[in-house]
């Protein structure tokens, strides 16, 4: 009797591991299938990638500490390079029940929300984060691009103007001065938006890879530069750092032609950079709210 009840248990026992280990793939699968984000302003349905190791590494470390708000980050970072944006909010809301006064969970969230195309709820968060920390440069670049896609452009370059005050480095000075000059001149300011060209001399050089695409759309304004100099191809097929560049340079000139009233040009522009992949870079948003508000 004591035989048949050691292999019944052994029985149920393997059941047990052998559901076990059904239900951690299932569940890794669930995880890692693509889910849809948004449908964009002109009706295309936006979706996620499938998770990747930094993804996996990022939300097993989270799980070992997980009232560690660096690891926090770093899992909505991760999640946000696989377009996982509903993810990545989930992941610092329930943080920020933990930590209600973090201003880098504010403006993490409110990074995200910008990319789902949730304007106000991000405005919300980004100026908290500025009330929580007045020397967070981040959270006046995003509150800044929280403004500038629903159209409020003075109030864009105030923040803007605010985020550039605190720049420390070339990078951050060539990031907050490319969209205030562009929030300027979509505000009709051509005397205060040439003076923001002023700052960027010959010597002002990026150190970020990234920060070159702006630095180069910074030239063009300042008539260094060609338009055909400074355009890219279009990218290949999941080559997001070509992409990337496609999608800023590509809306930075369309938006030039906009507000000097080349209406088809920029709209030619802005139609090319909308048929991509990378829905989540600014170029993209750009671009389809620009395209979406003609459309209205």
């Amino acid at each position: 009797m004591g035989g048949q009840i050691s292999r019944v248990s052994g029985w149920i026992g393997l059941l047990a591991v052998a559901f076990g280990l059904f239900t951690s793939v299932t569940t890794l699968h669930a995880q890692a299938a693509p889910t849809l984000q948004v449908t964009s302003a002109l009706g295309r349905k936006l979706y996620s990638l499938p998770d990747d190791n930094s993804v996996i590494a990022a939300r097993q470390k989270l799980a070992a500490d997980p009232k560690n708000v660096e690891l926090v980050l770093a899992l909505s970072k991760a999640q946000a390079g696989r377009r996982q944006y509903k993810e990545a909010i989930a992941t610092c809301t329930t943080e920020l029940s933990l930590a209600p006064k973090d201003a880098d969970l504010y403006v993490e969230r409110g990074h995200r929300e910008l990319g789902l195309r949730e304007f106000h709820p991000a405005m919300e968060d980004l100026r908290r984060a500025t009330e929580l920390d007045p020397q967070n440069l981040d959270a006046f670049y995003h509150l800044g691009l929280a403004h500038y896609f629903l159209g409020e452009f003075a109030a864009a370059a105030a923040s803007f103007d605010a985020a550039r005050t605190l720049a420390k480095n070339n990078d951050s000075l060539i990031d907050a001065s490319n969209w205030l000059y562009v929030s300027l001149r979509r505000a009709g300011d051509e005397t205060k938006a040439a003076e923001v060209l002023t700052r960027i001399t010959p010597d002002v050089k990026n150190n970020e890879p990234h920060l070159f695409f702006y630095l180069s759309l910074l030239h063009f304004y300042q008539g260094n530069a060609a338009e055909r100099d400074i355009l890219p191809p279009p990218a290949k097929p999941n080559d997001v750092e070509a992409e990337l560049r496609f999608n800023t340079v590509s809306y930075g000139v369309g938006n030039w032609h906009l507000y000097n009233h080349e209406l088809p040009r920029a709209v030619s522009l802005f139609s090319e950079v909308v048929k991509g992949e990378a829905w989540n870079s600014w170029g993209f948003i750009g671009s389809e709210m620009e395209l979406a508000r003609m459309k209205n």
